[in-house]
This record gives C-alpha cells, structure tokens and sequence, in this order.
C-alpha cells in the first residue's frame, strides 16, 4: 500500500491534468459537439471526455518531468 501512495504522489501533475482534460473534453462535446453525430471522437460524451483525459494525463507527464524531477534532483 505504500507503493501505491508513493506513486500518486509522485504523479500529481499527471492526475490533475487529467482530471482537467476529461472535464474539458466533456465541455467540448457540449458546446461545440457533433452536429451530425458522425463525428468518431465527439459525437459521444463518454469519448470526448476519455479523450480529453488521455491528452490531459500526457501533458501532465511533460509538467511533471519538467518541474518536479527538478525538486527529485536536489
């Protein structure tokens, strides 16, 4: 268990961009969205917001190598 809590902690950026992806892919299938319905990514909420979460979790990997490995280093 005390893996587990090293590891969230040490992932922070990771979770919080995350957390702020999916909530910004869900606002982008609701108000911008797919009129058609054809559209693979947008056309459906739970897509957008997987979406957007994944892209949030990979910028939060590059925040998080670029500010706290620094903090790691010292």
């Amino acid at each position: 268990m005390e893996h587990l809590k090293i590891w969230i902690t040490h992932r922070k950026a990771y979770f919080i961009f995350m957390m702020i992806g999916g909530v910004g892919g869900f606002l982008y299938w609701k108000y911008v969205g797919c009129a058609t319905g054809t559209c693979a990514i947008t056309s459906v909420w739970w897509r957008s917001t997987i979406y957007g979460a994944i892209l949030g979790w990979l910028l939060g990997g590059i925040v998080n190598d670029k500010f706290f490995k620094k903090e790691d280093e010292h």
